[in-house]
């Protein structure tokens, strides 16, 4: 409906105005709608509506949480904060910037503080004991009579009390459960405050299960794929990238809005529990690999894409650790109080930040920088210039905000790793506090100094108590003005990749979609051939491989010895098939008499390594510390350091770690006597060894005794089969090096990439950076002269 309106002019206003100005005023006053043409539809899709703006967003509310839809101009927004209005915040026409400034203005302190918490590890539904244990209504999960896409008590607790919304997601009981539980936590966080959505995320989930069977025609639980390190052996920049795209959208499936990964740590150390996670050791294949990955999970396309970049199709990427924990002395972990120190032998610090300066934070994609970054747990040992302090990287202000924020320009998140600021009570316990080098602080001098370092946000931290109280401290120190601004600059970065992902207009998911999307063949497809590009074969002595013919096989079986996992989980000992017989009968014969055999099929792990701390050694008059050793057979540490480089921890009364002289067990011994069995029972008969490596390991204990050595990086078996069949060529290059032996692995430098003395093999190859054989025999490249060392 229209209406005329009238215009009066009275004779002391008429005057001075022209006639073209007063035609402008009426032709703008006129033919305007009493109310504007409504260009929304909305539906309802079971516990939550969606509404079409016509040339706008999607949005999506739950009916039950409170909030109203408001119409400006025709279109509908979400009144997120129920005050009646449209604020800019709520304006999606409006920049991500102006919104993300807009609401951290109205924020109270303590919902800022909420903000910047991370919440523990949330397993969905949670486990009734351990450390991901929740409750529901006070009691612990039970089949059948708990929903598992419930809420527990513990998240409807730090959501609400705590004002939290970055939520951990670790285990799901399937994409349904995740997008069901994702629909009730996201109405939840619409029903209190400001309406302000949860930021879901999760660590790399699309591992492979060994034994599963891959069939074009079906899907999975989720896309599968090789490690990174496995991705690395490609030295495929575009396959990685492909990744971040697939895991992308079955991460949006699942409601996870930011991706704790990737990890692009140079691994200079070859001794590193945490060298499987990254790219392997080359600045330069880690930096593209970097970038690649960044794309792929940041980057929105077509009608998914909000603005730059970024959208519905987007995940925002936390790439780890700054400034790369890969150096850590002997190989030992910061996860543990007796690996809290990365040392620089070398002085190669610098090569260690080339991954996020010129990969992370030099996207090729709209998106431009990874939006999120984690400093790692280590103590850069001596590497602060400006302040000369030993502490670690998540409350150093030199390496945050004088490096990272002010040299390198970041504006992104930074996240603390997780536990950071807990008290550290033990030296070889994974989940302990990881409080380096400031364990005497208290718990809120010690969020003060993660603050104050340029950090915005505190891993695996429920509780905003703290966060309270070292902004207390700053205001002290420094005033309520200058502290409320620290914490709205934190806000604004930490709103702002909520606001880019696109979830304070839709959170919610279609459950069905969800179904149809996460581990569907198209995806597993993907996972499956990255897989088989990602083995490298290292020998093919008199071209055994491949064996085209269905031929008989002889696969002995594996024991594995008993152990227990970071948390402490046991796992019995075993003797069993390593691989999935069935899948092997559909490739050759298969007998358990190697004398009925044409070729043996070993499947091995590498040498399984201690910690590098032994609680008997301490027992026993030692300082604790052992050698960490990359050989099946027992290692005595006779060239290690007689002073290590760096020491220190309120638990001990020396600084000394060295471990000269002593002498370390690998568990699985049994495996190199496999080999060696294995070749005694075929008696000149090819012997085919698969190797599925974490690290770089000794080759001179098992090489001689194989006719053909492969090397996997968490693959499906099968995979492997279809190498060893011919229905796959391999194609993957090492890397990283593989030492000669472990005197070369103690005389090199930690920091430094490409310092090993390489294994020579006895056909006279060199396992060096870049190695790998097809049919033809060594792959060369423009792989191999890009990368070149």
């Amino acid at each position: 409906m229209y209406f005329q309106r009238s215009i009066i002019i009275s004779k002391s206003n008429t005057y001075p105005m022209t006639k073209r100005i007063i035609t402008a005023l009426i032709l703008s006053s006129c033919l305007q709608p009493v109310f504007a043409q409504k260009k929304w539809t909305e539906t309802t899709n079971g516990t939550f509506n969606i509404i079409k703006n016509q040339g706008g967003q999607t949005l999506g509310y739950s009916p039950n949480s409170g909030i109203k839809v408001l119409t400006v101009s025709g279109l509908a927004f979400k009144d997120l904060n129920k005050n009646g209005k449209l604020d800019k915040f709520e304006d999606w026409r409006l920049p991500i910037d102006v919104r993300a400034k807009d609401l951290a203005s109205k924020l109270s302190v303590q919902e800022i503080a909420g903000l910047m918490l991370y919440s523990s590890h949330q397993s969905l539904p949670a486990r009734a004991g351990g450390y991901f244990a929740g409750t529901y209504n006070g009691k612990p999960y039970k089949e059948g009579e708990v929903d598992p896409s419930d809420l527990t008590d513990q998240q409807k607790q730090f959501l609400k009390d705590d004002n939290l919304r970055h939520v951990l997601v670790t285990t799901v009981q399937s994409p349904e459960v995740a997008a069901k539980w994702n629909n009730k936590l996201q109405a939840y966080c619409e029903s209190v405050g400001n309406g302000i959505p949860a930021n879901n995320s999760t660590d790399p989930r699309h591992g492979t299960k060994a034994k599963a069977e891959y069939d074009a025609a079906s899907g999975g639980e989720i896309s599968m794929w090789p490690s990174s390190l496995g991705m690395a052996a490609t030295f495929k920049p575009e396959l990685v990238e492909k990744f971040g795209q697939v895991a992308a959208a079955e991460y949006r499936a699942l409601g996870i809005t930011t991706a704790l990964s990737p990890q692009v740590d140079i691994a200079t150390e070859p001794r590193w529990s945490r060298f499987n996670g990254t790219f392997g050791e080359s600045p330069a294949l880690s930096a593209e690999m970097a970038q690649a990955y960044c794309n792929g999970f940041q980057t929105s396309f077509g009608a998914k894409e909000i603005a730059n970049g970024w959208g519905l199709g987007s995940v925002n990427a936390m790439v780890k650790h700054w400034p790369g924990g890969g150096a850590g002395e002997a190989g030992r972990d910061a996860h543990y109080a007796n690996g809290k120190f990365a040392v620089y032998p070398g002085n190669n610090f610098d090569a260690h930040l080339i991954p996020f300066i010129n990969g992370a934070f030099k996207l090729k994609g709209k998106t431009g920088m990874a939006s999120a970054v984690m400093p790692y747990y280590t103590i850069s040992w001596n590497q602060d210039k400006k302040n000369g302090e030993n502490v670690a990287n998540n409350y150093n202000k030199y390496i945050i905000n004088d490096l990272l924020r002010t040299k390198y320009g970041y504006d992104g998140v930074v996240c603390t790793d997780w536990l950071v600021t807990g008290d550290h009570k033990a030296m070889d316990v994974f989940i302990d506090g990881k409080s380096w080098g400031v364990e005497k602080l208290s718990l809120a001098e010690r969020h003060y100094k993660v603050l104050m370092a340029g950090v915005d946000q505190y891993g695996g931290n429920n509780d905003a108590k703290p966060v309270m109280e070292a902004y207390q401290m700053g205001v002290k120190e420094h005033g309520e003005a200058k502290m409320r601004a620290r914490m709205e600059q934190s806000a604004v970065r930490l709103l702002r990749n909520i606001f880019r992902v696109g979830v304070f207009e839709n959170p919610y998911l279609n459950v069905e979609e969800t179904k149809a999307t996460v581990g569907k063949p198209e995806f597993m497809k993907a996972g499956y051939e990255a897989q088989l590009q990602s083995i490298v074969m290292l020998k093919n002595q008199h071209s055994t491989l491949p064996i085209v013919a269905k031929k008989t096989v002889y696969v002995p079986k594996r024991f594995v010895p008993a152990s227990h996992n970071f948390l402490g989980m046991e796992s019995p000992a075993s003797t069993d098939y390593p691989v999935s017989i069935d899948i092997v009968k559909k490739y050759y014969n298969v007998t358990d008499n190697a004398d009925e055999a044409d070729f043996a099929l070993v499947f091995i792990q590498n040498p399984s390594a201690t910690i590098g701390y032994d609680k008997e050694d301490l027992k026993n008059g030692g300082n604790g510390y052992i050698p960490i050793s990359l050989q099946y057979g027992d290692y005595t540490a006779t060239e290690a350091r007689e002073t290590s480089i760096a020491g220190g921890d309120p638990m001990e009364n020396f600084t000394n770690r060295s471990y000269k002289n002593k002498t370390a067990k690998t568990s699985n011994i049994t495996d190199m006597t496999l080999v060696t069995e294995t070749k005694e029972k075929m008696k000149g008969k090819p012997v085919v060894v698969s190797v599925n490596t974490t690290n770089p390991m000794i080759f001179s204990e098992i090489e001689k005794n194989s006719s053909t050595l492969l090397l996997s990086f968490g693959v499906q078996d099968q995979a492997i089969l279809e190498i060893v069949a011919g229905k796959s060529e391999p194609a993957a290059l090492l890397p990283m090096q593989m030492p000669a032996d472990m005197i070369t692995v103690e005389k090199q430098a930690e920091d430094v990439p490409y310092d090993l003395k390489c294994y020579k093999d006895s056909e006279g190859n060199s396992y060096d950076f870049g190695f790998g054989m097809n049919w033809k025999g060594i792959i060369k490249d423009e792989r191999t002269v890009k990368f070149k060392k």
